[in-house]
């Protein structure tokens, strides 16, 4: 079984905060957490950390942040075939402030414009296609060559190409953003209608799966019928990349011949206990965790 997944990898610098930095003020701060990020990249990294023969398509600069993402990859096992080098550009790098008081973060990011995957020949069969809404050209050939595949959309933010993945795509798993800006609804989590009315839009555009992550409470789907599969309790520290996490478990489940309820309520667990810990990759735990975790919940 081989797994692609294709977008935006990055090199994030952690700040980790006892509180929201007030503007205009000196902070001293104990320590920074430095990993590689990005959504289909914290994906490829978590699907090789846990065994699965993972490769990850994008484009990093001829860099230091480049070199160490590379560095990484290397070492979890991420298949870089298709990872390219271009030297006229800058890795993009992501600047977080984590409130670890709370587990909120603020991402500032850095990419440079010019950001695209050159032409090349895909010659290898996948099982699995991850997208997040980078490389559209070089995904739409990836698609095209493996039309058996099992397409999964990671639409964290609205973009023109993150849109026309949803529509091909066999599983849309959007973020409580996407799904308000898109469906145009206001979603209330202590009001349930609210949340169907926006999966229901959602639904009716791109007629796949859908499901809509809504961060401690879990996600919402349909299978036979509305469900809404909660998450579990923890005290959060950092939630950098716990979206990228879920979607990374989430394939994995779904590799693994689980439902789909059972898919989410395992991705769930996986998201949850990321956020115990500061930084994305840093932060996944491993899948003895995550399965004994689950074991535990589903036999209470």
């Amino acid at each position: 079984m081989k797994i692609m997944c294709i977008g935006q990898s990055a090199y994030d610098i952690t700040l980790p905060l006892d509180h929201y930095p007030i503007e205009n003020k000196k902070i001293r701060i104990q320590g920074k957490v430095e990993c590689g990020g990005g959504s289909a990249s914290n994906c490829a990294y978590l699907l090789a950390k846990w065994g699965l023969d993972t490769y990850f398509a994008g484009v990093v600069g001829n860099d230091y942040y480049g070199d160490k993402i590379k560095n990484e990859y290397s070492k979890i096992g991420v298949n870089m075939k298709y990872l390219q080098t271009d030297s006229t550009i800058s890795t993009t790098s992501s600047y977080i402030i984590s409130n670890t008081s709370i587990g909120s973060r603020t991402i500032l990011t850095s990419r440079d414009k010019n950001i695209q995957m050159r032409p090349m020949l895909v010659d290898d069969e996948f099982d699995y296609l991850l997208f997040d809404g980078y490389e559209r050209d070089f995904s739409m050939e990836v698609i095209r060559k493996n039309p058996n595949a099992v397409k999964i959309l990671d639409a964290g933010s609205m973009k023109e190409a993150t849109v026309e993945f949803a529509h091909i795509v066999d599983y849309v798993v959007c973020s409580h953003d996407f799904a308000e800006e898109f469906s145009h609804v206001k979603i209330d989590y202590e009001k349930i209608d609210t949340i169907k009315e926006a999966y229901d839009k959602l639904k009716q555009e791109f007629g796949h799966n859908v499901i809509i992550t809504l961060e401690d409470r879990g996600c919402f789907t349909y299978s036979n019928g509305y469900k809404l599969i909660p998450s579990i309790k923890v005290k959060a520290v950092d939630s950098t990349g716990a979206g990228d996490i879920f979607h990374g478990a989430f394939v994995y489940a779904l590799a693994s011949g689980f439902d789909i309820e059972k898919a989410l309520l395992f991705s769930n667990i996986t998201g949850a206990l990321s956020v115990l810990k500061i930084g994305s990759r840093l932060s996944i735990p491993t899948l003895e965790e995550v399965t004994k975790k689950y074991n535990d919940t589903i036999s209470k």
